[in-house]
């Protein structure tokens, strides 16, 4: 049944593509577009529609998402160096595909998620220089309508109720040339939109797995961030302050690999032991662009060891990474590439080797069809000197693996409606996991946005996606921007 759901998606992606081609216009020529830019562009913000060209391209540059300006008619209050934006909204998820659970097993049938949500954000702009703040919260109404004790201590903490201060920064310019941007931010590297090879300075929120696309999904880190630039170029050069990790699926949650809880984690502490960096040289070019990246970090990855008291307990090692992206517009197609060389990873079943991997990413995307953007993007993973023992429990790892993820974004009715679908296969053929996502995105105003859609989920052999065949649902959400 998965089977076939799987291979029904990708002729729905194929038709889907024929229909748009018979009535196609030609898009925008790309080339055009980057001759336009210069090396100290705007600060990025990723887009998924092809009338927004522009917007997207100019995520070249490696930093994060900012706030959009709002009319002065929305802000007549406040004086013009202080902007104030939010937003309120509903999320709720409805999965129809657990059967019913064995006794004192929590159940995740029906409605999973019911989630009230809040964003503040402000922001202060002095001359040159501007600082930002912003937070969110939510609570998760849906464990008031289900038996409380079927759930663990640790889920109800982890996925009921959450109030986290996100961006936290000041940035300016220290001369012509020469900007500084200190707090907890984002740094997009790479030029991947759903598969991340380079861009590794910020961990992701995985509780929930593919029910939103990445750029969603980073959590701010606390660095500092110098960028020099010169002609074409731009040099940043990255302190990491603050050790944080992927938020992932804990035990007893309905992604939750395996029937015990983890193991304990060492996670490292702020000392000027723990500080991590990393370094980025980028070049914007007419029609093309080319990013080299290296950075000593924490790897996100945790690995199994023993303490002096022989006790068992998570840690995360330190690596090395080396890497480079590109893109290249031909006409109204965009060309990506992305390499990166890690060293220094750690495994339980070697704990006395170290071991390297080579992941290389390339994508392509057409966006000659009317308000539509279609994307391919595969990575392979490579771990070098491969040893079986490396395929065992806990590690579970591969000599290669492979993703790949293809997308389709299509804008209606003078965009006020867009529909994705998004494809995503882990291994060959789907062996590693899979999930395939249809999504319809509607302005009810230029406030309100409803979202819908139906995510399928099928399970890997083993391994963090073993446990995800069940979990298929539908999903809503109500946003009011302010």
């Amino acid at each position: 049944m998965k089977q076939s759901r799987y291979y029904l998606f990708i002729c729905l992606f194929s038709l889907s593509f024929l229909q748009f081609q018979s009535t196609a216009h030609a898009a925008q020529d790309l080339d055009g577009i980057l001759s336009g830019f210069d090396s100290d562009a705007a600060e990025p913000e990723q887009t998924d529609t092809a009338t927004e060209v522009d917007d997207f391209l100019s995520g070249f540059d490696d930093t994060s998402e900012e706030l959009t300006e709002k009319d002065e008619s929305d802000s007549t209050f406040l004086p013009e160096w202080l902007d104030i934006m939010g937003s309120m909204g509903v999320t709720g998820t409805v999965n129809f595909a657990h059967d019913a659970p064995e006794e004192a097993q929590a159940d995740f049938r029906g409605l999973s998620m019911l989630r009230t949500n809040a964003t503040l954000s402000s922001e202060v702009r002095l001359k040159d220089w501007q600082a930002r703040i912003s937070a969110h919260g939510f609570y998760d109404a849906s464990y008031s309508f289900q038996d409380r004790e079927e759930y663990s201590r640790t889920l109800l903490d982890v996925y009921e109720k959450e109030l986290e201060i996100d961006d936290l920064y000041v940035q300016g310019s220290l001369s012509a040339s020469l900007d500084i941007k200190v707090g907890r931010q984002i740094v997009v590297w790479g030029k991947s939109d759903n598969i991340r090879v380079t861009d590794i300075l910020n961990p992701l929120d995985n509780r929930v797995p593919g029910i939103v696309d990445i750029k969603s999904l980073r959590l701010p880190v606390t660095m500092t961030k110098l960028d020099y630039y010169t002609g074409d170029w731009n040099l940043s050069g990255i302190v990491i302050h603050e050790v944080r990790f992927d938020k992932t699926p804990v035990h007893n949650s309905d992604f939750f690999p395996g029937d015990g809880p983890l193991l304990p984690e060492e996670k490292p502490g702020l000392s000027l032991d723990n500080q991590q960096y990393a370094l980025a040289l980028n070049g914007i070019f007419s029609g093309w662009d080319l990013s080299l990246y290296g950075a000593w970090v924490f790897d996100s990855r945790a690995h199994i060891t023993i303490d002096e008291d022989n006790s068992l307990f998570r840690e995360h090692s330190r690596v090395f990474m080396t890497g480079m992206s590109a893109n290249i517009a031909l006409g109204n197609w965009l060309l990506k590439g992305e390499g990166a060389w890690f060293d220094g990873l750690e495994y339980a079943t070697i704990p006395d080797d170290e071991f390297s991997r080579l992941d290389l990413m390339a994508g392509v995307e057409y966006l000659g069809f009317s308000e539509t953007v279609l994307s391919l993007e595969i990575v392979n993973r490579h771990l070098a000197d491969f040893d079986e023992r490396l395929a065992l429990v806990p590690d579970i790892a591969q000599e290669d693996s492979l993703q790949t993820v293809a997308k389709l974004v299509r804008d209606f009715a003078n965009d006020t409606i867009q529909v994705k679908i998004l494809l995503s296969v882990f291994g060959g053929h789907g062996e590693d996991g899979a999930f395939e996502r249809f999504q319809l995105d509607y302005d009810l105003t230029d406030d309100i946005t409803v979202t819908g859609g139906i995510i399928f989920y099928q399970a890997a052999d083993q391994g963090a996606l073993s446990s995800i065949e069940d979990n298929d649902r539908l999903f809503f959400e109500l946003i009011y921007e302010f």
